[in-house]
C-alpha cells in the first residue's frame, strides 16, 4: 500500500480554476501574497495522513509505539498535532524540551536524545518530566546519575548503542556505522550496565536505542538493525541477569525529492520490523518487547513545500541562466550541505511548458547558495511565485539568519483555511539579543 512520503507532492496538491498550484485548499500564490516570501507552507492532512499510516501499518504488533523525531520540524503546533495523533516526540535539546513543556505536551511521553547533553539540558529533563533519557556515553551517565540523586528520582533510561550497519545514504546521516560520534559501541556495553548496577542507583536501565541514519530507502537495514539489538538483549539477559523491555530503533523511512527517487512505504518497513521482531524472539527464546519507532522526515517532509519571489536573474554568456530568488541557504541550506535535489514548480504557471533550462540561485552572499541546478522550468519572469516541494523536515528547523536575513514565516493549511504557525522575524527581533558594550558608546 501507497504512504505520503512515496509522493513528491502534498497529498491535497492540485491546480485550481485560476490555474495556479493549490494545496489544503488554498491558492499558493494567494498565501505568497498574504503572508510575504519566503514562506514554507505545510499541508496538515499530509501530515496526519503520514500518522495513520504509521499506526495503521504497525497495529498488528500491539507493543508498538510511535514517536515523532521533532528535529525535523518542532513547532507547538506540530505538537498540538502530534499529541492529538497519540505520538510521542523524540526531543535532542533544550530548545525542544522547551518547545514540548510549553505546547503542554504529555512529557512522560518523550525521549531525550543526543550525544552531547549539557548539565542544563539534563537538568531541564529532569525537571520538566521527560519520560526516558537515550544515554549516549559514560560522561553522561556519571552527570545524569548526579543529576537524578540531587533531586531524589529514578530515572528510566537507555543506552543507545551503535549496531554497525551502514545504510546507502549521505555520509553526514549514516548514524548507526561503527565509526560514528552516536552512542556506545557494542563493546562498551557491559562496562555501561556494570556502572548503571554498581553504582549509578539512580537510573533504572529498561532498553536499548540505535538509529542506523536517514534518507533510508532499503528494508534489510530494518531487519538487520532488529537482529542486532534482539542478539544484545539476549547477550546481556545472559550475562547481566537483567531483561529490557524497550527497544527504540530511531526512525530514517525517506521521502520522494524528485522522481530519481524510490522511497520504500511505511507498510513495507512495518511488515519487515515486525517479521524481523517475530523471528528473532523465537530465535533467542526472549519475550517480544515493547519498540519504538521515531519517523521525522517522512512525516512532515512531504507535507511542506517552500514558496519564494523571483527576482533578478543572470544569463552566463554560452553558460547557465540564473535566477534569483528572496531566500536561499538560510531557509535551506540542504541543497548546500547535503547536495539535495528538489523537485520545483512555479505555482502561478504549472501548466505552462517546461522548456526552459535554469538554475535557481539564493539571495545570499555566496557562490554555493544554489537552491536548485540545471532544471527546467518555464520561462520565469519577475514576480513568479516559484515552488519547491518536499521541504516540511529539515527547511525551518536548520534555518539561520546568515547575513541577518530574517526567518522565514510558515504557515498550516486544511480544508481552504490557512493558519500562522511560525511568525515571520522582525528586525527587532533580530537584534534582541545584540549587545553594545559601554565602553563602545
Amino acid at each position: 500500500m501507497k504512504t505520503a512520503n512515496q509522493n513528491i507532492k502534498p497529498i491535497t496538491t492540485c491546480i485550481n480554476a485560476e490555474g495556479n498550484i493549490e494545496i489544503g485548499g488554498c491558492d499558493l500564490t494567494e498565501l505568497a501574497n498574504e503572508y510575504g516570501t519566503p514562506l514554507y507552507v505545510f499541508d496538515e492532512a499530509t501530515i496526519r495522513s503520514m500518522t495513520k499510516s504509521y499506526k495503521d501499518a504497525f497495529k498488528s504488533y500491539p507493543k508498538m509505539k510511535m514517536m515523532f523525531a521533532s528535529k525535523a520540524f518542532m513547532t507547538k503546533a506540530i505538537c498540538k498535532i502530534m499529541q492529538q495523533e497519540d505520538f510521542g516526540l523524540d526531543l535532542c535539546s533544550g530548545g525542544e524540551i522547551y518547545t514540548a513543556k510549553s505546547a503542554g505536551f504529555d512529557m512522560s511521553r518523550t525521549l531525550f536524545n543526543g550525544n552531547n547533553k549539557t548539565y542544563e539540558e539534563l537538568n531541564m529533563a529532569l525537571e520538566y518530566g521527560v519520560g526516558t533519557i537515550s544515554v549516549d556515553n559514560f560522561f553522561e551517565l556519571a552527570l545524569l546519575n548526579n543529576l537524578a540523586e540531587a533531586q531524589n528520582k529514578n530515572i528510566r533510561v537507555l543506552l543507545r548503542i551503535t549496531p554497525g550497519i551502514e545504510c546507502h545514504t549521505h555520509e553526514y546521516i549514516q548514524t548507526g556505522h561503527l565509526d560514528s560520534k552516536f552512542g556506545f559501541d557494542l563493546a562498551q556495553v557491559d562496562e555501561a550496565i556494570e556502572l548503571i548496577k554498581d553504582e549509578y542507583k539512580n537510573l533504572n536501565l529498561i532498553g536499548l536505542h540505535a538509529h542506523i541514519g536517514s534518507q533510508i530507502f532499503e528494508k534489510k537495514v530494518y531487519y538487520d538493525e532488529v537482529g542486532v539489538i534482539f542478539g544484545e538483549i539476549k547477550r546481556i539477559k545472559e550475562k547481566h541477569n537483567i531483561f529490557l523491555s524497550e527497544i527504540n530503533l530511531g526512525g530514517g523511512l525517506g521521502i520522494k525529492y524528485t522522481e530519481k527517487d524510490a522511497p520504500i512505504s511505511v507498510y513495507e518497513i512495518a511488515e519487515t520490523i515486525i517479521n524481523s521482531i517475530e523471528e528473532h524472539s523465537a530465535k533467542y527464546e526472549i519475550e517480544a518487547p515493547f519498540v519504538f519507532i521515531e519517523p521525522g522526515r517522512s512525516i512532515v517532509g512531504t507535507s511542506g513545500v517552500t514558496l519564494y519571489t523571483a527576482g533578478s536573474s543572470k544569463q552566463v554568456p554560452n553558460g547557465r541562466k540564473y535566477q534569483s530568488v528572496d531566500g536561499g541557504m538560510s531557509d535551506n541550506v540542504r541543497p548546500s550541505m547535503y547536495q539535495a535535489e528538489y523537485t520545483v514548480e512555479i505555482a502561478n504557471k504549472p501548466n505552462e511548458k517546461a522548456d526552459a533550462k535554469v538554475t535557481i540561485s539564493g539571495k545570499h552572499c555566496e557562490s554555493g547558495d544554489i537552491l536548485a541546478k540545471d532544471i527546467m522550468l518555464p520561462e520565469i519572469e519577475e514576480g513568479d511565485i516559484v515552488c519547491f516541494y518536499n521541504t516540511g523536515a529539515y527547511g525551518y528547523s536548520m534555518s539561520s539568519n546568515y547575513n541577518r536575513a530574517l526567518k522565514a514565516a510558515a504557515v498550516l493549511v486544511n480544508n481552504g483555511k490557512s493558519d500562522i504557525i511560525v511568525s515571520r522575524q522582525t528586525y527587532d527581533e533580530l537584534c534582541g539579543s545584540d549587545v553594545i558594550p559601554d565602553r563602545l558608546n
